[in-house]
């Protein structure tokens, strides 16, 4: 599918983003190392979509001033509104996407030093995300996550279908450096 036969309005979410409702549009974002989680209940109608940047803020979720920005906050903070919603987490459709290392070594020479390596924040961001859902007793209906390619999505919260591209990646000279 191409952009232009896309038939609902698209809503573009940010990073550090969450798009809520029961309005049919198209949403649309770029992951890197973030992750997002789409969430549809199709008997209420009820869509949400995250786009977490980091795992987690080491607070109550609920005390967060940015709670949005983290994963394992934005996550718990859509599963309280489908429950306030009346919505039990059997009745949850749930999708996981993102968290590519997209400064890979494979590509990009040197671009991380190897202790760094280790500790991507699109791995970390992965394991926010599972752990919370686990937790939390949710089934993952469909996920693709990790790798070293950035993802271009879009969430239809008509229907909950999710299509994804992923993104070739280039090598700049800047990304070379950075290493340095």
């Amino acid at each position: 599918m191409k952009i232009s036969e896309i038939r609902l309005p698209i809503v573009f979410l940010k990073p550090g983003e969450l798009h809520m409702g029961t309005n049919h549009v198209a949403v649309h974002t770029v992951l890197g190392s973030c992750v997002s989680v789409t969430m549809y209940n199709p008997h209420k109608g009820l869509a949400a979509m995250c786009h977490g940047l980091l795992p987690n803020c080491g607070c109550e979720c609920g005390s967060c001033p940015e709670k949005m920005k983290y994963v394992e906050c934005s996550i718990v903070h859509m599963i309280n509104w489908f429950y306030k919603a009346g919505v039990d987490k059997s009745q949850i459709e749930t999708k996981v996407f993102g968290g590519g290392d997209v400064l890979d070594k494979g590509h990009c020479v040197n671009a991380l030093p190897p202790e760094r390596q280790r500790l991507s924040v699109g791995s970390q961001n992965i394991k926010a995300a599972l752990k919370v859902l686990d937790e939390a007793g949710f089934k993952i209906s469909a996920k693709d996550v990790g790798g070293n390619l950035g993802r271009k999505m879009f969430f239809f919260t008509d229907n909950g279908e999710v299509l994804l591209r992923k993104i070739k990646k280039t090598c700049t000279s800047s990304q070379k450096q950075m290493a340095y």
